[in-house]
């Protein structure tokens, strides 16, 4: 009797045994199966490798909007020489819109955030460093700015607001939009239109000393057009009198107070930033606390962002982090100066000079330009 059970239950353990083993073939053959039909492929992976080469994209702060991370324009695309400023302006919005691919070959569409109207412009002046002022204002992270020219305010109002705010980058709340036109300043009409869209728009003005403003003009001007009569045939009215010709753009420009005061027709001084053209060269970063402050925006642009370029004579960004090298402005920025007359410039300083202290007590600040 007692042997029986122990039969039964070693029978029993060699049955249990050959059903384990069954199991364990059946689960290996499946497994070797799923293997070969390629199912295995479908196992979880890691999306963003940490051991990856840098791509052409850095990781950016996730309040930048996703047009920092489309691929520079090739510098042999086609060019199309008779496109209209409006036209070029609607491409770069829809090559903003485009989607793109991050490193890690991700599609990635540049629709987060919202079209707003700029709620900060830099008015002008043309030739003051506002170009310099923009690219300085980009490496903040709550800053979004259109990189054109839009030039809405005189050119093309016609084409209405709706126009206007499409050119605009998208921006995620606490970011500033912003654009800049310096022709807006010394229009006529400007001042109304900026006021209809939003009359609480914050307005930067880039002023610099008028005499060598009107000859930074000069010089844009006479690299576009070799024929341009001389500087000092423009600038007077006759070389005998000596008087200054104020119908000439160069000169009209650099008349401060005159601009100004229908500007404040519109608007409150308290909503102007007056930005030293000067002090943009000799202390960018100083310059650049005051606008961060003027935007209600924390100080991130400091004296780590810029090194002095000696050869431009201006200031550079310092080379981004991934960057191959440092970011300066173009060549058309830091023209050597055609030589003016020791006569004629003291000529325009005497003329400018009543119109430039009467500026300083507008704006609360002297430049000092005498």
């Amino acid at each position: 009797m007692g042997c029986s059970g122990c039969r039964v239950r070693l029978n029993f353990g060699k049955v249990l045994s050959k059903v384990s083993v069954f199991l364990t073939m059946v689960l290996i053959i499946t497994y070797f199966f799923y293997c070969l039909t390629g199912l295995c492929d479908s196992a979880p992976r890691t999306l963003y490798s940490h051991s990856a080469p840098r791509g052409d994209y850095e990781l950016l702060d996730d309040r930048r909007r996703v047009e920092d991370l489309r691929p520079s324009v090739r510098s042999d695309a086609p060019s199309h020489r008779n496109r209209t400023e409006s036209e070029d302006a609607q491409q770069q919005v829809d090559t903003e819109e485009q989607p793109s691919q991050n490193r890690n070959g991700i599609p990635v569409s540049n629709t987060f955030g919202t079209k707003r109207f700029p709620q900060a412009i830099i008015i002008g002046v043309k030739k003051g460093g506002t170009r310099a002022l923009l690219e300085f204002l980009r490496i903040h992270p709550d800053v979004r700015a259109f990189g054109a020219e839009p030039h809405f305010f005189d050119r093309f109002y016609d084409k209405g607001l709706e126009w206007y705010r499409n050119l605009m980058p998208r921006t995620l709340d606490g970011q500033v939009t912003m654009e800049k036109t310096p022709s807006y300043f010394v229009t006529k009409e400007a001042p109304s239109r900026v006021c209809t869209m939003n009359c609480q728009t914050k307005l930067i003005v880039v002023v610099r000393d008028p005499v060598t403003r009107a000859i930074s003009d000069y010089t844009q001007t006479l690299s576009k057009n070799p024929g341009l009569p001389s500087f000092q045939s423009l600038a007077l009215k006759n070389s005998s009198t000596g008087l200054i010709d104020t119908t000439w753009s160069a000169v009209r420009i650099g008349l401060y107070t005159k601009h100004l005061e229908n500007w404040l027709q519109y608007f409150p001084l308290s909503q102007f930033l007056f930005v030293s053209g000067e002090q943009l060269v000799s202390d960018p970063a100083g310059e650049m606390g005051r606008v961060q402050d003027f935007l209600g925006l924390k100080r991130v642009i400091s004296e780590k962002h810029f090194y002095f370029n000696q050869t431009k004579g201006f200031p550079c960004l310092k080379k981004p982090e991934g960057s191959s090298r440092p970011r300066c402005l173009g060549k058309s920025k830091g023209r050597p100066h055609p030589q003016i007359s020791s006569e004629v410039l003291q000529r325009l300083r005497d003329f400018y000079r009543p119109f430039n202290h009467r500026f300083y007590q507008m704006s609360g600040q002297d430049f000092g330009w005498d």
